[in-house]
């Protein structure tokens, strides 16, 4: 039989690890291409022949998704596969026509077959929407492993923005280890914590030869999600974060139902910033769709080193970068904390944009008055830290995940949000992680 000529839509994560666990070295597909979206400056670039198998000697071009029409003719394509998350699911029908149009059939990778198996139990924590509340949710379960005396390892979903032959097995156990691996903002943000909290971070590429890494130093692993994807590794616990800021998200938006479908344990976010009536509707929506899931409920209360760099201050507010772009939220910790203690006004940062980070706010119009931090590369690392400057106001608000003035300078008053997972009653996640300890 001819082999089918495939594919991949992608955005640097979930293509790779499809590609790697269903067509590496499988004879019955081509793969004539990836394409990349959402994350800047990806296609161009090639899925290196050292890790694209001996099928593909001289690696596997990553092209722009606005040129799939053509591609799809181009390379007779029989088979689309979509590969990335944290879109509507009336975006991947309009994919999926056309792509039919097209010719060619469009297809959703089984979230189960795609899943490695360990032989380490693991904790999958995963969300419906990006900026959930996820990473505090991991941290409070890290701790809660850590207290029961479990060694945790933490993989991290892709963030494979450099040179992806290198980056095939990563390995961070101290901050001086993100230096080494020439790390950006955004992956940063995501393996700080996890230093900070003494566990040792995996992430990368291979996520099979990541994971037989990480199995030789871990009790417990833990796969902390990312842009609301599904788990990569097979979960003995499935714990997925809802957030009650955006109600419904976790029923129309792909594959964030899957996450909610598949978790056996829910946890309600931001209760102390919801209104009653979106939180009753996160409760009736994951009673309708997974009424065996254990539901703990939570806030995430803020705290800042100094509130008088806020009181009665016109202030820039600086969010998590992914949090406002696909997520789409349109506000985040710095905007609650400029609320919470007085701040008032919050600056425009448009007037003030430039260079990549110009760029964001024209792709993704709905921003507003805030500032992304996005950070993907050294250039835009660099035009961020030039519109911080430029922009007129007294202070600056930093709602990232990591502390911002510690990789970009920022020469005016600053201050910083923290949040943590605060459980509210029972259940809680040590009843949730009850299963594992006993392991």
């Amino acid at each position: 039989m001819a082999k089918k000529n495939v594919l991949i839509m992608g955005a640097a994560g979930r293509d790779f690890h499809n590609f790697n666990v269903i067509f590496r070295d499988n004879e019955e597909y081509n793969v004539v291409a990836f394409t990349a979206t959402q994350i800047p400056d990806i296609e161009g670039r090639a899925y290196p022949a050292e890790l694209a198998g001996k099928l593909y000697p001289d690696g596997i071009p990553i092209l722009a998704e606005e040129d799939l029409a053509e591609l799809i003719v181009k390379h007779d394509v029989d088979q689309v596969y979509f590969s990335y998350s944290d879109v509507p699911h009336e975006y991947v029908m309009h994919k999926a026509s056309l792509v039919n149009a097209m010719g060619a059939d469009f297809v959703l990778a089984s979230s189960i077959d795609t899943m490695v198996k360990s032989t380490r139990p693991v904790v999958s924590i995963t969300a419906v929407r990006t900026g959930c509340g996820k990473s505090q949710t991991t941290r409070a379960v890290s701790k809660a492993l850590q207290a029961a005396g479990k060694k945790v390892v933490a993989i991290r979903h892709p963030m494979p923005y450099g040179d992806l032959t290198k980056q095939k097995v990563q390995r961070f156990a101290s901050l001086e280890d993100l230096k080494t691996h020439e790390c950006t903002i955004e992956e940063m943000e995501e393996y700080e914590p996890h230093i900070n909290l003494g566990n040792v971070v995996y992430a990368g590429v291979d996520y099979e030869a990541i994971l037989r890494e990480a199995e030789k130093e871990a009790d417990v692993i833990l796969w902390d999600g990312g842009n609301n994807d599904t788990s990569f590794y097979k979960p003995d616990l499935s714990i997925v974060v809802v957030d009650p800021h955006r109600p419904g998200h976790e029923l129309t938006y792909y594959p964030g139902e899957t996450n909610l479908l598949l978790a056996d344990v829910v946890v309600i976010n931001k209760m102390d910033t919801a209104d009653l009536e979106d939180i009753e509707e996160i409760r009736e929506n994951i009673s309708l769709v997974n009424p065996k899931a254990m539901v703990i409920d939570g806030a995430s209360p803020i705290t800042v080193e100094d509130a008088a760099v806020i009181r009665g201050k016109r202030v820039l507010v600086v969010e998590d970068g992914p949090t406002l772009t696909h997520g789409e939220m349109t506000y985040g910790a710095g905007v609650i904390a400029a609320s919470k203690f007085g701040a008032i006004e919050l600056v425009d940062p448009r007037p003030w944009v430039t260079g990549k980070i110009a760029e964001t706010f024209e792709k993704y119009t709905e921003i507003g008055e805030l500032l992304p931090a996005m950070g993907y590369g050294e250039e835009q690392m660099k035009d961020l830290e030039q519109t911080i400057a430029a922009v007129d106001c007294d202070s600056v608000i930093i709602g990232t995940p990591i502390d911002l003035r510690r990789v970009i300078k920022i020469d005016k008053p600053s201050v910083r949000v923290t949040y943590d997972l605060q459980e509210i009653g029972r259940p809680n996640l040590n009843d949730a992680l009850e299963t594992i300890l006993k392991q």
